[in-house]
């Protein structure tokens, strides 16, 4: 592992509280849109904004362990839009973890108010922000759950905001569907003439990109960022022509923060590849303010971590927060959560 800790250009924060046993969904998903439709779309509507410390708080303390010291993390809690990036923002300050932060907006509940409400958030929050560890991004849930007036919005507000968006793309088959039936030859033309895509943007997974489509993300100068355990959980596949472009990544998708479990998941070199491109994605989105990182992780244990002068970890103990009673919180409020999301139905509310 490197001296100044690895770079998950990926993940969901809101899934910290998932390995606190949460309940198996019944019946059980058998395609992945029955998998967003019975688990992750009804844990982020059940969601609210002291589960969702507890999940940041929780996840990012465990990557920080893990030797992972910067987070691009793609956030939705339809429950609880409005501040939920500041929920994220302060986890990440206090516990000394670099991150870069978006709303997904989505109009997969409510609608176009629904998505203007996402879009809204980034707009406030990059506004707003002024911690010296976070930054923040436009972002969109994935093409396939918003109108092409959603997209057009977001690209719109990047470039006036002068930043860049972040979305899923292309996971399983849906988003091409979705695109050739809106008129459009693939999810990435639609995204691309939308304007969606302002230079540095972000796209998650890219499984079903085209050879031709990923050369026209290096193109346009957009991330494509792969995440091998979640496709593989997902049963989605695996991106075939990263290779064709530096520019791209490696994530995690939710699941913990553990980037060597990411590379034992490929038999070659491109993981460690797509590993230290991570670390260049987010410079871009510090705009060359440098954080100060020192860490040594030899052996495989995180022995010191040093942010911006702070100690963070030391001899393995995580200095900037009890991780005991970030333990504690964090499964009261996943038992809190399991209920909530009992509660409801794969459509409803919580």
């Amino acid at each position: 592992m490197k001296d100044r800790g690895q770079v998950n250009a990926h993940t969901h924060c809101y899934s910290g509280l998932v390995p606190l046993g949460m309940p198996a969904p019944q019946p059980q998903p058998e395609c992945f849109i029955e998998i967003l439709e019975r688990v992750w779309w009804r844990l982020d509507r059940a969601l609210d904004h002291e589960s969702l410390a507890a999940a940041a708080r929780y996840y990012m303390g465990e990557a920080l362990l893990a030797g992972t010291t910067g987070l691009i993390d793609h956030h939705e809690s339809p429950s609880c839009i409005e501040g939920s990036l500041d929920v994220l923002a302060d986890a990440a300050e206090e516990l000394g973890m670099c991150a870069v932060l978006t709303y997904g907006a989505s109009e997969r509940n409510g609608g176009r108010e629904e998505a203007q409400r996402g879009l809204a958030e980034c707009r406030r929050f990059i506004s707003q922000n002024r911690r010296p560890l976070v930054r923040g991004v436009v972002g969109v849930h994935a093409p396939f759950t918003v109108s092409d007036d959603t997209l057009r919005e977001a690209g719109e507000l990047a470039r006036e905001l002068q930043t860049v968006t972040h979305m899923h793309l292309a996971e399983d088959q849906t988003d091409g569907a979705d695109a050739r039936a809106k008129g459009y030859a693939g999810p990435l033309e639609r995204a691309l003439s939308l304007g969606a895509l302002p230079r540095g943007s972000i796209l998650a997974h890219g499984v079903h990109l085209t050879a031709q489509e990923v050369r026209a993300c290096a193109t346009n100068g957009v991330w494509v960022v792969q995440n091998p355990r979640s496709n593989r959980a997902n049963g989605v596949g695996a991106p075939e022509h990263l290779d064709l472009t530096e520019l791209a990544a490696l994530g995690t998708d939710g699941f913990p923060s553990q980037m060597e479990s990411e590379l034992a998941e490929f038999s070659d070199g491109a993981g460690a590849l797509r590993l230290a491109a991570g670390e260049r994605l987010m410079a871009e989105r510090f705009d060359g303010d440098v954080v100060e990182l020192a860490g040594d992780f030899k052996g495989g244990v995180v022995r010191q971590l040093v942010v911006d002068g702070r100690p963070i970890v030391q001899d393995g103990v995580l200095m900037s927060a009890n991780r005991e009673s970030v333990e504690q919180e964090a499964r009261a409020q996943a038992a809190r959560l399991w209920i909530r999301m009992d509660n409801q139905g794969a459509g409803g509310e919580a």
